[in-house]
């Protein structure tokens, strides 16, 4: 029996991709196929992408799709079944025979968010988010789902059933093209929100991507919440959240490009923490040896060991119940944070459709230089600071669960106090490729926690004085 979970509230065909690693979990099934724009422009001219998810409802390591890619190298034929229907829109076991061709097989139809609702409601206490979104003193809230797959999830569980009003949440109906926006919850595509949330008028603000995954978190007057503050945050207020009250806490871990600031947290509360390569497949191997519980990356991506997908909503109802332990504005519990922890000025450039081979000899180029055993120790001087090398290298992860290593990872370049620069090569197409700089600056002292987030451009300046010889120079410059 095939069993397709594919069916959602109100829109049929639709699920967001931490129900369908909610569901593939729940049902033991031997995975999922998942057919996504992602959060970008979807549409007959956008867009779309295909993704394998395995048992334990992650996406398929990459032993698991190389061995897929072989197997579809043998294919001798397929068969197109045009005239199959399959009703979506009745939950319920639907049986087919097509012609004795292929054996019989069924169809299962089910509700994937009421099945996602209801590991909700095991991990988080919704009688407390009820009182905090309506009852007497209840806070006003604006949620974003961007024409994406969360709006019917949203609608369901923050305005139905824990009461908040329906105008609290937006762009609630999923289409095909994301109604012409680019569903990518971040201040520049999620613009409408932070404009609204200046207003004053609500007190908590959170857009989502397109397939429910990601989460950008905003305050009253549109105080920004930075991804790696954000798991940060919800690091050190983690038994605000009844599901971990139960399981207590494995491990924290973040990708390797994410802030530091969440090691600030494990450091202080003495949890292992984990740095990981880009990409979530690395935490779903420490969750399912038992070794993490939280984890987070910089591209506003937020999860806990209940699947193996980062989730959109459980982010912002991990939020929700930290305010209603709390009872404080998201400004003055990140305020708090920042007093308690240090705050991490964190900034990442994207310099897009650059000359691969260029981009790729300014990497050779930048490696050679900060392996020089000269280069540690080295002292840059920017404006009134000083930054002293402390370790550079090209980072590489050993998995502790299987031993399998991940080389060529990133160029770090870390120093003393806790700032760093990175740089990646990534997302090399056919227009070329994009390298990503990011600039983490370490702040302690309590007189400099609140100054403007173009701080790092002091750290950044450095980043030209590194790339001082032309080609770098060039390839950055020219983008």
């Amino acid at each position: 029996m095939w069993t397709i979970k594919i069916k959602s509230y109100q829109i049929n065909g639709i699920m967001s991709t931490p129900a369908v690693s909610c569901v593939i979990r729940k049902s033991k099934a031997i995975g999922g196929i998942i057919l996504t724009a992602s959060h970008n422009p979807g549409g007959p001219d956008g867009d779309f992408g295909i993704k394998f998810n395995t048992a334990n409802g992650g996406p398929a390591p990459e032993a698991v799709t190389n061995k897929i890619f072989q197997l579809s190298r043998t294919i001798e034929e397929f068969a197109i079944c045009p005239e199959l229907r399959v009703d979506l829109g009745t939950i319920g076991k639907q049986s087919f025979d097509l012609e004795n061709k292929f054996k019989p097989f069924t169809v299962e139809i089910v509700d994937p968010v009421e099945s996602y609702a209801n590991s909700l409601r095991n991990i988080f206490d919704f009688a407390v988010l009820k009182e905090l979104l309506s009852g007497d003193n209840h806070i006003q809230i604006r949620l974003d789902a961007m024409h994406g797959v969360t709006g019917p999830y949203v609608k369901k569980i923050l305005c139905e059933e824990l009461g908040s009003p329906a105008n609290s949440a937006i762009n609630c109906v999923p289409l095909e093209n994301f109604g012409g926006r680019h569903p990518d919850p971040n201040l520049i595509y999620a613009s409408d929100l932070v404009e609204t949330m200046k207003s004053g008028q609500y007190d908590f603000g959170a857009a989502f991507d397109g397939d429910g995954d990601r989460n950008m978190i905003l305050g009253k007057h549109g105080f920004f919440v930075n991804p790696s503050d954000s798991v940060a945050v919800l690091a050190a207020n983690i038994f605000c959240i009844p599901y971990f009250q139960h399981t207590g806490v494995r491990g924290f871990a973040r990708s390797m490009p994410t802030s530091a600031a969440l090691d600030m947290v494990a450091r202080a509360t003495k949890i292992q923490l984990y740095e990981t390569p880009t990409g979530w497949r690395f935490f779903g191997s420490l969750m399912d040896a038992g070794r993490l519980s939280l984890c987070g990356e910089e591209s506003f991506g937020t999860g806990s060991d209940y699947i193996r997908e980062k989730d959109g909503l459980w982010a912002v109802l991990a939020w929700l119940s930290i305010l209603a332990v709390r009872r404080q504005s998201v400004e003055d519990i990140m305020t708090d944070h920042w007093r308690t922890y240090g705050r991490n000025y964190y900034t990442r450039f994207d310099y897009e459709e650059v000359d691969l081979d260029a981009a790729v000899e300014m990497m050779l180029d930048l490696e050679l230089m900060i392996s020089d055993r000269a280069f540690n120790g080295q002292v840059f001087t920017v404006g009134e600071k000083k930054y002293q090398v402390e370790a550079a290298d090209n980072f590489e992860y050993s998995d502790p669960v299987d031993g399998t290593i991940s080389r060529n990872q990133g160029l770090r370049i870390i120093f003393k106090g806790g700032s760093r620069i990175v740089f990646r090569l990534s997302g090399t197409d056919s227009f070329g490729a994009t390298i990503r700089l990011y600039i983490d600056s370490y702040e302690k002292d309590i007189n400099k926690l609140f100054q403007d987030p173009q701080v790092n451009y002091d750290l950044f300046h450095m980043e030209l004085i590194l790339l001082k010889f032309d080609v770098s120079y060039a390839v950055l410059e020219s983008n």
